[in-house]
């Protein structure tokens, strides 16, 4: 919507763990042990888990009951997602204070075996990337994965080669802020090469033994699996595992409150360690982002001195922050996908907002069918409501779908970003308009069909002419997209997704009402279907027809 992976002794790091949400004292702010209890009764996580850093003095407070029945504790593995950048920072950032490379060397130093892009002359380098200000995209466009569910397992080298190869970078490195998974994930690649050696093991040998941190991988060991808690989506429905391959330095680690209020001592600098001037190095803000925020290598740093980050898989949401004086710092782990970060900046910041949780409600999945429609806010930006299923799912334009959730009749919100959604009624009783609560109010009209944005003329064709598309079409690195007809209704199914209908409007030619995307099809000398393209985000993505219903 509005929005949006050197010494080999332990240091110890001895910390209270408060496994009752009554025990509490000194540990967090009364307003925020009160917000995670409510959201947590209320479903908005199953567990959260806040490592608390107050001076000296440090905890462990554990909210909510994990599937197997139990409280989750200080040494519950969670997944961290994108707060692994900041743990990639700190390698480069320790190459970078042992004169092996500088912000200024070019990736493509470190990779001499590929085909970087470059624009001008002007190649894309180490602190342009860690910066996020590298021009390369959010996600390569042949991320097709096999299982969607696991959506990175499958993103090797070799892929990553090959969209690097033949990507143009829109405009020149370090033109403009854009945060990107594909460029932290080659810069952890890089790093790891020059040092020849994987990811996972840099990362255990420079960071996780000096620091303690036995209970946090890439990958899972046989304790950190007896210890995990199970993810979650924003619906509350057991999640898979996210595994990274080549792109693991945006978001593969996983770990618990325990390690992670060791990396947060040391960041803080109130554990001395030998990471200590890498850390502060990265932390160093050097660009802008926006709204008061500036960017250090992957850390933002607010314009009331707090330095964080956050992170997020499929079924997981992290948040990590501290003040820049050193005295309080915070890390949230939490097994379900619904954003903490307000409850972070509330715990280091007696003045931040603190939103209150709001709490779904269930309403008959017809009474959904009359918010359906599309909603024009300023500057030419749609939002389309549709549904699938008992969901009702908002997409902007350039945006990715977001399901959002009753709170009561006309009011809606979603698990990320602080949105919430007002639908609002004529005189009539029928929805003619929405307001979008982000960083203010935004009003936007429901449009009639005559003010609709323009889109391809739907064709009548017959059944028996639709039923030449049925069939499975497989992408060149594994999605599959199963076409169905039902009736005199054609729909479409990527692999993981939903179906969602398709409409002709020209011989061979078929678009989607609730997403930006259409499908041409290609036939063979003898006029059978043979393949299916997929033109979506800029992107055309052919897969061969592999079985006929």
């Amino acid at each position: 919507m509005l929005v949006k992976f050197f010494a080999s002794s332990a240091i110890a790091a001895a910390c209270l763990m408060i496994t009752s949400t009554q025990a509490h004292a000194g540990a967090l702010p009364e307003r925020v042990v009160k917000a995670a209890q409510a959201s947590v009764a209320d479903g908005m996580y199953q567990t959260l888990v806040f490592g608390v850093v107050n001076g000296d003095e440090s905890a462990v407070v554990g909210f909510g009951t994990l599937d197997e029945g139990k409280a989750p504790n200080g040494d519950t593995v969670y997944e961290i997602g994108s707060i692994t950048k900041t743990f990639t920072a700190t390698l480069l950032a320790q190459e970078i204070l042992s004169s092996r490379v500088s912000l200024d060397t070019p990736v493509s130093k470190l990779l001499p075996d590929f085909t970087l892009p470059s624009r001008d002359g002007k190649q894309i380098t180490l602190g342009e990337i860690a910066t996020q200000h590298s021009g390369l995209p959010r996600l390569p466009s042949n991320l097709l994965p096999k299982d969607s569910a696991n959506p990175y397992a499958d993103y090797d080298t070799a892929k990553l080669k090959a969209f690097l190869a033949d990507y143009k970078l829109p405009r020149d490195p370090a033109a403009s802020y854009e945060y990107s998974n594909l460029a932290f994930g080659l810069l952890g690649y890089a790093v790891a090469q020059s040092n020849h050696t994987t990811y996972g093991e840099l990362m255990a040998r420079q960071i996780f033994a000096p620091l303690g941190m036995s209970m946090s991988g890439t990958s899972f060991t046989d304790a950190m699996r007896a210890h995990l808690a199970r993810g979650h989506d924003e619906s509350g429905k057991p999640t898979s595992n996210w595994d990274l391959d080549a792109l693991a330095g945006a978001g593969a680690i996983r770990s618990t409150a325990n390690d992670m209020l060791r990396y947060l001592k040391a960041n803080m600098g109130r554990r001395h360690t030998p990471l200590e001037a890498a850390m502060k190095f990265a932390q160093q803000p050097r660009a802008d982002v926006g709204k008061g925020i500036r960017i250090g290598l992957a850390w933002m740093t607010s314009d009331k001195g707090i330095i964080w980050h956050n992170g997020g898989t499929g079924g997981y949401r992290s948040f990590m922050g501290f003040t820049a004086d050193g005295r309080h710092g915070v890390v949230i782990l939490t097994n379900t996908a619904a954003e903490p970060d307000d409850l972070g900046f509330a715990v280091l910041d007696p003045d931040a907002r603190l939103t209150p949780t709001p709490k779904a409600i269930a309403l008959p999945a017809a009474s959904l069918d009359a918010y359906v429609g599309t909603y024009k806010l300023p500057d030419q930006f749609f939002l389309k409501v549709f549904r699938v299923d008992d969901k009702l799912m908002t997409q902007a334009t350039g945006q990715g779908a977001l399901q959002i959730f009753p709170s009561a009749p006309d009011e809606f919100f979603a698990r990320i970003g602080g949105i919430s959604v007002t639908f609002e009624r004529d005189a009539q009783s029928k929805v003619n308009g929405l307001v979008v609560h982000q960083n203010g109010d935004h009003a936007a009209p429901k449009l009639n069909a005559a003010e609709l944005p323009p889109e391809p003329k739907q064709i009548v064709v017959d059944t028996a002419a639709l039923q030449d598309y049925v069939g499975k079409y497989q992408f060149a690195f594994g999605a599959v997209l199963d076409v169905t007809l039902s009736e005199d209704q054609l729909s479409a199914q990527l692999t993981g997704q939903s179906s969602l209908p398709i409409y002709p409007n020209a011989r061979d030619e078929f678009f989607y009402k609730v997403v930006d995307a259409r499908l041409t099809y290609e036939r063979d000398a003898a006029g059978k279907i043979a393949a299916v393209v997929l033109h979506q985000n800029g992107q055309d993505m052919r897969a061969a027809r592999i079985t006929a219903h």
